[in-house]
């Protein structure tokens, strides 16, 4: 087994949950309890540019958690080793309840409550759906990453394309 590390504390890889823009995010356990790490990545993204990842990555969740966003909470910081500890959110990510027809009304109107929040705020969040979980019929964004407000990149411009069986959906998770 694989095993990764947060300021020392050890922890074993369970799996990989996922790739994004700024890193890897891995599903960890200490033997006591199941995590996330999300370990920063510099690989180049042509549609994207990034200052300092883990600064950036760090301003957003406050700045989410000062909205009142639900997200996982952050757990510690290994500034050295460029990793980010989480809570881990148990469940399906949104694009799985599209792909399964499992979609319900309540997970539209969260996020509607979630954009109630940001848009006052000059803000948007990455709304893509694997960046979205549901526990216990509870949305949370478990991404960090946040941007100030353009019309262009909100949900209903951008967003929303992804949250149904639409061709851009299709075309990216139906395989």
């Amino acid at each position: 087994m694989e095993h990764i590390t947060v300021n020392d504390r050890d922890f074993q890889i369970l799996c990989l949950l996922g790739k994004g823009k700024g890193g890897y995010s891995y599903l960890v356990s200490d033997g006591t309890g199941e995590y996330v790490i999300k370990q920063i990545h510099h690989e180049p993204c042509n549609y994207y540019q990034f200052g300092d990842k883990l600064a950036s990555e760090l301003r957003d969740y406050e700045r989410l958690i000062n909205i009142g966003i639900s997200m996982p909470k952050l757990l510690d910081v290994d500034e050295k080793q460029e990793r980010i500890l989480k809570e881990y959110i148990p469940g399906d990510t949104i694009d799985r309840y599209v792909l399964e027809d499992r979609m319900e009304d309540g997970f539209y109107w969260q996020l509607e409550d979630m954009c109630r929040l940001l848009y006052p705020a000059n803000t948007n969040i990455d709304y893509f759906p694997t960046n979205f979980v549901v526990c216990n019929g509870k949305l949370y964004y478990v991404d960090y990453e946040c941007n100030d407000y353009m019309s262009e990149w909100n949900y209903e411009n951008w967003g929303s394309l992804y949250w149904w069986k639409s061709p851009a959906f299709l075309e990216r998770f139906a395989k």
